[in-house]
């Protein structure tokens, strides 16, 4: 790693050290929709001059569609095959245990924080809910908290004591869109005031899982964000966003959810206790989407019938079954943390694993979720003009590399 002010290399890849201050964001759930609807609403008017400056882009973010895989790979420059991160939840073989992928142990790279921040860079990182925090966080000194325990920080941990008091508002409630303008309100708070030379910026898709493009809930969500990013633009920081993922409605015309309730079907083929499905959805603010995405993966008993996979891919609302190896070179992910097979549910359809496993009790509008390949398309914008081939296929995990490496103006 090069000294302060050069450029550092990591995970294959040389960043430039930044000649102003650089935040990138990740704005949870965001379909490329939601801004296109707010622009033409009019309600997006900083969106709007970068949509006419023509710099956003649209970028593919990691599937699984997830947000864990895709936090990690936008702050390393990797997929998960590289970083180790495919899923919010997984079945640990080695501790025989399902369990959630929020400890750092389970990171196998560093981060572009941590290597900025040991270079001697200021760093900052908000994230909305605190899952995200410990592995955003791992081996980097600076600014790191989350809006849902901004009343717990301390400076030995956080590096900032009272960052509710800093910031300025009440506690949000963890199922609001009020977690996520707290991220924003605390990035603003940060640039007037300790001018972080990287940070980073991440959101909750609350109100994605709640509410369509270009409804008045989205549109207001969106005048409230593009708010917050003028302000950071107007200080004078090169500004890129991009997403974790997409969101689609998983109903019928009726609004009734269609599930695929993979367990089910397995345990009716091969008998009881013989298949494991886990859906790599699956943390503990399980209610505006009840543990169902688009995306499992499913552990098999040994000698069984290659036949099993076909019987899924025959379900209505399944659009791909893959074997471990064949998914993992297709989505770049570790092949020692996914199951014997991958399932990929179609657009407007969820998986699950058994009926009487998943509460939809907590849904009060139809459900909306994503994890599929319907939601790897996501917005990748920036505020200032890049160098980017016409040809080029970018990533949502190349923001960093845009903001850095490829701004001209």
């Amino acid at each position: 790693m090069s000294a302060k002010g050069t450029s550092i290399t990591l995970n294959g890849r040389t960043y430039r050290w930044p000649e102003r201050p650089v935040v990138v964001v990740c704005v949870d759930g965001c379909e490329p929709d939601y801004i296109t609807r707010a622009v033409a609403a009019g309600v997006a008017p900083w969106f709007g001059d970068v949509v006419a400056a023509q710099t956003s882009h649209l970028a593919d973010a990691v599937v699984p569609t997830f947000t864990n895989p895709n936090n990690l790979s936008i702050v390393t420059g990797v997929p998960p095959a590289v970083h180790g991160i495919c899923g919010n939840y997984f079945w640990d073989r080695d501790a025989d245990a399902e369990v959630m992928m929020n400890d750092p142990k389970y990171l196998r790279c560093g981060t572009l924080l941590a290597a900025f921040a040991q270079a001697g860079a200021s760093v900052a990182v908000v994230t909305a809910k605190d899952k995200l925090r410990r592995l955003l966080g791992h081996e980097m000194s600076g600014i790191c908290f989350s809006s849902e325990k901004a009343d717990q920080t301390t400076k030995a941990e956080h590096g900032l004591d009272d960052a509710l008091g800093f910031v300025g508002l009440p506690l949000p409630d963890v199922y609001s869109a009020a977690l996520s303008e707290f991220v924003f309100a605390a990035g603003v708070k940060l640039m007037e005031s300790v001018r972080p030379d990287v940070m980073y910026l991440s959101t909750t898709d609350y109100v994605q899982h709640k509410h369509a493009p270009g409804t008045p809930e989205a549109n207001a969500f969106y005048r409230m964000m593009d708010g917050y990013l003028a302000r950071l633009a107007a200080l004078g920081a090169t500004v890129a966003l991009t997403a974790d993922h997409g969101m689609n409605a998983k109903t019928d015309a009726a609004g009734a959810p269609k599930i695929v309730y993979l367990q089910d079907h397995l345990d009716a083929w091969l008998g009881a206790g013989q298949t494991r499905v886990i859906l790599p959805i699956t943390d503990p603010y399980v209610v505006h989407h009840g543990a169902l995405g688009s995306f499992a993966t499913v552990y098999l008993p040994a000698g069984a019938d290659a036949g099993v996979g076909k019987r899924l891919a025959e379900l209505p609302g399944i659009e791909a079954v893959l074997e471990r190896a064949e998914a993992c070179r297709r989505f770049e992910l570790p092949p020692d943390r996914m199951g014997d097979l991958v399932v990929v549910s179609e657009r407007h359809t969820v998986v699950g694993t058994a009926a009487a496993k998943h509460d939809l009790s907590g849904l009060d509008a139809p459900l909306r979720s994503h994890g599929g390949l319907s939601e790897q398309r996501v917005p990748l914008l920036l505020n200032r003009r890049t160098r980017v081939p016409a040809d080029a296929r970018l990533r949502n995990f190349d923001a960093f590399d845009l903001a850095l490496n490829r701004v001209i103006a």
